[in-house]
């Protein structure tokens, strides 16, 4: 397919790209008309959205179109399962330039749908416009199906902080792809593609997590999230931590420190919460606990091993 988008026209690209989705059982007015209609049973819809840019989010040199759908989709819907809800539908902007092969945008729309599509997912809709880099716009909705949402605000001293889903991962393959390589393919991979524990996210919820936040921006970051929410301290224990081989091997190769992957690493899309300590459900792994502040470590501190961590605690925008 040789076709670019300015070729095809906005309306012949979408009615392509569309044609193919299916809707559930939750969509009573897909795409076609000047808006979707979702069923809302629950009374109370999870709402998120994100945006992706060539050049910051993801490199066309680096990943495929696919890959970026998938990711795309993955970074809200893990956010949704944050919250403790089941995710529902997508809806997607797309700006891209006149000159981009149609086929792109057709590779990003399966990378969407195959994402989203196991959980039940429909892509509703959407808008397309002209723009000089590829930006994709992802909103997502869910629901809570009667449970109450998971905030980040309900952490209590005395809960064990526990995760679910890897680490590190994204960050090592970050590592290596801008130093050129293309292995361990895993990582790699990892930076391409997240793997997040959609299903967790409920488990938690109704397990009884005081407090959750999706690992996007890294582990020590996102939990700083939650103890500032939370007006609570949060420590890290490093040895609770797995370090996969691939990651000591990145860090070999490189001269970093696996450790500082899976501790500021983001985009792996992994789901940190709190617990009561009875309460932490099969599929998480301990990691630390949550204390009262102090004068010494006031509401809003996090440590790692009851020490102030040294560097940059994750991912942030607009830091220079």
């Amino acid at each position: 397919m040789n076709e670019t988008v300015g070729g095809i026209g906005e309306f012949g690209l979408i009615e392509a790209v569309t044609k193919g989705y299916r809707q559930g059982a939750d969509v009573l007015v897909g795409p076609g008309d000047d808006a979707a209609v979702v069923a809302v049973p629950d009374g109370r819809m999870v709402i998120t959205t994100d945006l992706l840019i060539e050049g910051r989010h993801f490199r066309q040199d680096w990943s495929s179109a696919y890959d970026v759908g998938r990711k795309a989709a993955a970074q809200n819907l893990s956010d949704l399962a944050a919250m403790g809800a089941r995710p529902t539908s997508l809806v997607v902007g797309l700006g891209v330039p006149a000159a981009l092969a149609s086929e792109w945008v057709h590779e990003l729309a399966r990378g969407l749908q195959d994402e989203g599509e196991p959980l039940g997912v429909s892509i509703v809709g959407g808008d397309m416009v002209q723009s000089e880099k590829i930006v994709v716009s992802v909103t997502a909705f869910g629901s809570l199906e009667g449970r109450e949402p998971v905030l980040r605000s309900g952490a209590r001293p005395g809960d064990e902080v526990a995760v679910a889903g890897r680490l590190g991962w994204a960050e090592a393959g970050y590592a290596v792809l801008t130093r050129g390589f293309r292995s361990p393919r895993a990582v790699v991979e990892a930076h391409r593609r997240p793997l997040p524990p959609y299903e967790q996210g409920p488990i938690a919820a109704i397990a009884g997590a005081s407090a959750m936040c999706d690992v996007s921006d890294g582990l020590l970051s996102d939990l700083g999230h939650i103890a500032t929410a939370s007006q609570v301290v949060i420590d890290v224990r490093s040895g609770a931590l797995a370090i996969p081989e691939p990651l000591e091997a990145v860090a070999a190769a490189t001269g970093l420190d696996a450790l500082s992957f899976v501790l500021t690493g983001g985009d792996d899309n992994a789901l940190v919460a709190t617990f009561e300590p009875a309460d932490v459900p099969p599929g998480w792994t301990v990691i630390g606990s949550v204390a009262e502040g102090n004068d010494d470590r006031p509401p809003g501190t996090v440590t790692v091993d009851g020490e102030p961590y040294a560097g940059a605690t994750g991912h942030a925008h607009f830091r220079s």
